[in-house]
């Protein structure tokens, strides 16, 4: 990974996340950025991937809660205004390793 890679893709993953809670949740933003931080432990299922981490490995499609139908129900919780917060930092979490899917793509 290189180093414009890496810093743009923990931006995205921790910078990103907290001026959309401070633009679009400003009166509850620091509750809605710790929800976004929180949507991260998405990343507990590269646990189960050996090696567990892989800087060459695409996350999408591989780890189970990175596959087509996990993004499926992110989209699906959308729609209820209880899981809205927590699936907007899931599909950031989701578009942060696309990018980074693409990324290695670009660049193979």
């Amino acid at each position: 990974m290189s180093m414009l890679q890496s810093f743009v893709h923990y931006f995205l993953h921790l910078g990103f996340p907290a001026i959309v809670a401070i633009l679009f949740f400003r009166n509850n933003w620091k509750k809605v950025y710790l929800i976004f931080l929180l949507t991260m432990l998405v990343d507990l299922d590269h646990l189960l991937a050996d090696p567990f981490f892989d800087p060459n490995r695409c996350s999408i499609g591989f780890h189970p809660l990175h596959t087509q139908w996990a993004i499926g129900a992110y989209l699906l919780m959308l729609f209820s205004p209880k899981t809205r917060i927590p699936a907007i930092g899931l599909l950031m979490h989701i578009a942060t390793d696309g990018l980074d899917c693409w990324w290695m793509n670009l660049v193979r």
